[in-house]
């Protein structure tokens, strides 16, 4: 499977070099010679090669991101010249069906480089908007087990704390979610970025500390898949020392208003020896109502004929760049959002941090406010 997966992104590499290259060219052709585009097309190749070998070989730290950027720039190069391509195309049908006169060739020529630069620039600046300026996403559940009043539930996933999103995304998750009222804040994994360094350089420490103590019921969370890179100890201290209070395979029964519900935490599949949901549900009393935090969505299907009222997921970014959100959705049951299926109801939240690098196009960082009632 591991090797299915590299030699799945060696050749969407390869290929975005390819498409890249060419959009490349294109867009250099008026001020390029034959062998200067040829210089080009070749350089697109040893950028992303060169890159991808000191990723693997990890000569560096981060080296992920260096060639999650590059693989950004080639995405956003094509997109660019894909959409002057069309609209280009589209300017010149119409012009010539009112007109029946051609439009010159240097003028498309002139203004679709225009154009292209500006989508380019454009798409940067919107996918860095959308990474660092989350959405509230509000939905108001209504499930048949007794509740004596609303719960107001909170949701942030995949926060991936580290170098390029820390004590101000922190604060900013502080300010939203006291504005929302919320009673408890689930965060269902990949809570740091791999590590704790970061975290501990930066002193994230008091700002996590401050937004656990200003929940009526606190702050619960369970470990993502990137919580269990080597650093599960680190990170899993780090968390409870702010007053994080991790769900490790792990049930707990809260009281809310004089009734109680229970809140399950798995690990991420990640960690072979999980314990099943099965065997979680076994210690709960199922007539109460249940809340379940699995980091991955894949098990939607076999919990939605459990007695869970409510899970809540992340993992997926919800593709985090298009067009990655498509694929998201097509291998997962739910890859995004909201849906009541079978017995439960299910939320699988975009995140709201980012994996590598700031930038999210077709999705959204974002936190969910789930208003649960009973009946």
């Amino acid at each position: 499977m591991r090797y299915a997966f590299i030699i799945t992104i060696i050749v969407l590499l390869e290929s975005f070099s390819f498409g890249a290259a060419l959009s490349l060219q294109w867009w250099l052709r008026p001020w390029l010679a034959e062998q200067g585009l040829t210089a080009v097309f070749i350089a697109v190749f040893i950028i992303t090669n060169g890159l991808l070998l000191l990723t693997i070989s990890k000569r560096f730290a981060n080296s992920y991101r260096w060639i999650s950027g590059w693989m950004l720039v080639m995405h956003f190069m094509m997109l660019s010249a894909l959409l002057t391509l069309l609209l280009h195309g589209a300017y010149a049908l119409v012009v010539m069906l009112l007109s029946s006169a051609a439009v010159p060739v240097a003028v498309l020529s002139m203004y679709g480089r225009i154009f292209a630069l500006t989508v380019f620039i454009g798409l940067f600046i919107y996918a860095l908007y959308n990474a660092y300026a989350p959405v509230v996403r509000k939905v108001s559940i209504r499930i048949n087990k007794p509740l004596t009043d609303e719960l107001r539930i909170a949701l942030a996933s995949d926060l991936h704390l580290g170098q390029l999103f820390g004590n101000a995304a922190i604060k900013r998750l502080h300010n939203k979610i006291s504005q929302l009222k919320a009673d408890i804040l689930l965060m269902p994994g990949d809570i740091m970025d791999d590590n704790t360094q970061a975290f501990s350089a930066t002193n994230m420490h008091e700002q996590l500390a401050e937004l656990c103590a200003s929940l009526p019921y606190g702050v619960y969370a369970t470990l993502g898949n990137h919580d269990l890179y080597g650093h599960e100890q680190p990170i899993t201290d780090a968390l409870r020392s702010a007053g994080v209070q991790l769900l490790n395979d792990e049930v707990l029964q809260l009281d809310h208003q004089g009734q109680a519900f229970w809140l399950m935490g798995r690990f991420d599949n990640h960690k072979r020896q999980r314990v099943a949901t099965s065997k979680l549900l076994a210690q709960v009393d199922t007539t109460d109502p249940i809340i379940l935090l699995d980091h991955r969505p894949s098990d939607i299907v076999e919990h939605s004929q459990m007695p869970i009222d409510l899970q809540v997921s992340g993992h997926t970014h919800n593709g985090q760049i298009f067009p990655a959100n498509f694929i998201v959705n097509a291998i997962n049951r739910l890859g995004y959002g909201y849906e009541a299926i079978g017995n439960g109801h299910f939320v699988v939240s975009s995140g709201y941090g980012f994996w590598g690098i700031p930038f999210r196009l077709g999705s959204r960082s974002e936190i969910w406010l789930i208003t649960l009632r009973g009946n």
